[in-house]
């Protein structure tokens, strides 16, 4: 399969693990995306999911080029890849659960759009980042140019994607690319961790909103804010505060 789940503790990890391909992603790979994150949002407890290569060095390279060249003449194939791609980045944007992108190495074409379909991406100083498809004469999905805007702007959006040039981790992070530059994911992995599971879901739910082209409240977004009053996380959140003590919230 090449890419796989795995949990531990209260995390999800999403593990791209194809290192003699540089974890380029085939048909197979982005047609397995879905079915994974619906395993780990059936589970119980998770609090936070990170993708990441399984083995460190590259992160993705992008789309399997190969295996699109050499079904380049075959329409319900291009098709089924398109519809895949879709979905699984489509998927991955709107999962409840905080997701974190940890970058080392490569992160490349549909690679990088997978880092963008997350809520934040960690990069390690090896990280490189690139969007070439105007170097193979192809166009990158509307999805995932609306995704990287709403990250660098347009303008910066434009420059990545109309040169395809790569782009070191420094840069990625003056841009807006990346929000935090570190060896590992762990500290802010933890830090999610330990919040409330419900404020994040909710709040996740809300910027999603958000980016999609809400600009007020509705009655809905106020009956979520209202209710949280009378949560248990709240009185936990509350208790905590007052006792100065860590919080303890359940599932």
């Amino acid at each position: 399969m090449s890419i796989r789940y795995k949990r531990d503790g209260q995390t999800g990890y999403l593990l791209i693990d194809r290192p003699d391909r540089r974890n380029a992603l085939s048909l197979e790979m982005w047609q397995a995306i879905p079915d994974l994150l619906d395993q780990a949002m059936q589970e119980n407890g998770l609090r936070v999911l990170v993708v990441k290569a399984a083995a460190g060095g590259s992160f993705c390279a992008g789309a399997d080029i190969r295996e699109m060249v050499d079904h380049k003449d075959d329409p319900e194939w291009l098709k089924a890849n398109q519809d895949a791609i879709f979905a699984a980045q489509h998927r991955l944007t709107r999962f409840p659960v905080p997701t974190l992108a940890f970058v080392e190495g490569d992160c490349i074409g549909g690679g990088c759009g997978l880092a963008l379909a997350c809520d934040i991406r960690v990069a390690a100083p090896t990280a490189r980042f690139g969007i070439t498809p105007a170097k193979l004469g192809l166009v990158y999905p509307f999805h995932d140019i609306k995704l990287l805007v709403d990250l660098v702007g347009p303008g910066q959006a434009k420059r990545l994607l109309y040169t395809g040039d790569l782009i070191d981790a420094a840069e990625a992070h003056r841009i807006g690319l990346t929000e935090l530059l570190a060896d590992d994911v762990e500290s802010l992995r933890s830090a999610i961790a330990a919040a409330s599971a419900s404020s994040n879901k909710e709040m996740k739910q809300f910027v999603r909103q958000v980016l999609d082209g809400q600009t007020d409240d509705d009655a809905a977004t106020k009956t979520v804010f209202a209710a949280a009053f009378a949560g248990a996380d709240f009185a936990e959140g509350t208790s905590a505060f007052v006792e100065k003590r860590r919080p303890e919230f359940k599932d």
